[in-house]
């Protein structure tokens, strides 16, 4: 599979994708980043997803038009595509998550499953908190997590983003 490195404010990102999308966006630490093949920055999909990723990180992108192929069972994808739904610079929590999946009992298999979500800030896992608005795990760790919310706020408020809580 094609990839690139993506030096961010948060860590070199490792991005993989094949011809019908991006498959990932690897933090530094991930162990999947050893599955990748070709360096290939100038391919599409790749070039694609680091512009964007050039103005998300530039305050200038809230949300992603890059193709998406991310891998998993039809539970996470699904996970994953509620993940879509929350707005820049809002959080949702777990159980939240777990009640648009339809049903509220699940947050844990919704934890389990944004866990596997290969495709770190572009399918942002980093808007789900805790039940009491803590900050839980997340695979770029937490000063990551902290730090892409906490930009996402500063940017939306000098932009005019509406940043309340999604329910």
């Amino acid at each position: 599979m094609p990839y690139c490195e993506y030096p961010s404010p948060v860590g070199i990102l490792t991005l993989v994708a094949d011809d019908e999308g991006l498959q990932a966006v690897w933090w530094p630490d991930d162990a999947r980043s050893t599955e990748v093949g070709e360096f290939q920055p100038d391919h599409p999909v790749l070039a694609q997803a680091a512009a964007e990723l050039d103005e998300y990180f530039a305050g200038r992108r809230t949300t992603f038009d890059v193709r998406l192929d991310p891998q998993g069972t039809e539970f996470q994808r699904a996970a994953w595509d509620v993940l879509l739904t929350i707005p820049y610079a809002q959080t949702m929590t777990y159980a939240q998550q777990a009640a648009r999946l339809g049903d509220p009992a699940k947050a844990r298999a919704v934890g389990a499953a944004n866990g596997r979500n290969p495709i770190s800030i572009i399918v942002p896992c980093h808007r789900v908190v805790g039940a009491s608005g803590a900050l839980t795990g997340f695979a770029g760790g937490l000063d990551a997590k902290q730090w892409l919310l906490q930009f996402e706020l500063d940017t939306a408020s000098t932009s005019g983003h509406h940043t309340t809580s999604v329910s």
